[in-house]
């Protein structure tokens, strides 16, 4: 979800003291646009990492963020309005508003505690205006400098926390615009279960979405020797048995090097019968087989239709690792944003909250 953190925090290893870096975010959209609220890229003096969509907005915002990284100390957070047909010749034809903020390393106390946060997975809420960050837990408020945030956005901001897939939004209040990003649990769990090519493959592209992935294996010296953010390794002698770690609603990808591990994986799995998706890798010929042991076993029929073997979406017919991880990863995406739509959340379309005043 937080690759900029990471990105922000390799800058701060590479550059001496005096590092500048512009943050360029989304901070509110009306109508069709290229990203969504919350998408950000870094600008330095002599790159930029990351999107914010791409085109002609991406274009002039790394233009304005460039040019203000070199002639202008000053202001440190600035906001601006891009209409994109209008005034960019985009077809998406919506709204956007940027934050833009300037900052050097003397300013990164925000920085670290937000790292504390994310590292101990304690949810929270950043909130940034021009001229202030604040970092809100469910118990205490964090301010660059030390200013109080009022009870209204306190309270918009506290009532985030508690939001199963919150979004990022942007409110007004007091003729100062905010913007509200959740940092929380990801609903996405996934279990991966085998480290050969295709689990490599699989780890490496859902590792770059917004999920936590425990990675099993029972083989030595078989992982990387380091891991993308958000993936946990587990050596386990017997990998069936890490079925139990996850939690409900959990996605299990299976597809290890041995046959009647897999089949005891996918045994474990539909026996609990709480999980988003079970995925095996192999043929039709595989699944049939598996089928017939688990009817032997009394495996009732509405648990076995829940496997999903062959993986991946359909169409697909490429077998190189990269493919197959590729159309799985389309095929996790696709399920997980069903069921967020039946849960009444609709993640392509972040709110926009008017203050109590009425403003637009």
């Amino acid at each position: 979800m937080i690759d900029w953190i990471e990105h922000l925090q390799s800058l701060r290893g590479e550059f001496d003291e005096f590092i500048e870096v512009m943050l360029v975010t989304i901070a509110s959209v009306r109508g069709s646009a290229p990203r969504e609220v919350g998408a950000r890229m870094i600008v330095t003096p002599t790159q930029t990492i990351g999107t914010i969509g791409g085109g002609q907005l991406e274009y002039q915002c790394s233009r304005i963020a460039f040019e203000h990284l070199r002639d202008y100390p000053v202001p440190k957070a600035f906001w601006r309005r891009f209409p994109l047909g209008s005034d960019l010749g985009q077809c998406c034809g919506g709204v956007v508003e940027v934050l833009f903020e300037r900052f050097v390393r003397s300013d990164c106390r925000w920085f670290d505690e937000l790292q504390h946060f994310y590292q101990a997975s304690e949810p929270l809420v950043m909130a940034t205006s021009s001229d202030n960050k604040y970092l809100i837990s469910a118990d205490n408020t964090y301010s660059l400098n030390d200013s109080e945030l009022s009870d209204e956005v306190l309270s918009v901001a506290r009532a985030m926390l508690g939001e199963r897939h919150g979004s990022a939004r942007s409110i007004e209040h007091a003729e100062q615009q905010y913007l509200l990003e959740p940092f929380t649990e990801t609903d996405m769990q996934v279990a991966i279960f085998g480290a050969g090519h295709v689990g490599s493959a699989v780890v490496a592209a859902l590792s770059k979405i917004d999920c936590r992935i425990r990675w099993i294996d029972n083989r030595r010296n078989i992982f990387p020797a380091s891991l993308p953010p958000r993936v946990t390794r587990v050596d386990s002698p017997d990998p069936a048995r890490e079925v139990h770690a996850m939690p409900p609603g959990a996605f299990f990808l299976v597809m290890t090097h041995s046959h009647p591990l897999d089949y005891d994986i996918c045994q474990q799995v539909l026996e609990r019968n709480d999980f988003a998706y079970c995925g095996l890798i192999g043929s039709v010929t595989k699944r049939r087989r598996f089928e017939k042991l688990m009817r032997d076993c009394e495996m009732p029929a509405s648990s076995l239709e829940r496997l999903s073997c062959p993986i991946g979406i359909g169409g697909i017919s490429g077998k190189r690792p990269d493919e197959i991880a590729i159309s799985v990863a389309a095929e996790l995406l696709t399920i997980r944003d069903a069921l967020r739509v039946d849960q009444g959340y609709d993640h392509g379309q972040p709110l926009t909250i008017v203050a109590k005043s009425g403003r637009p």
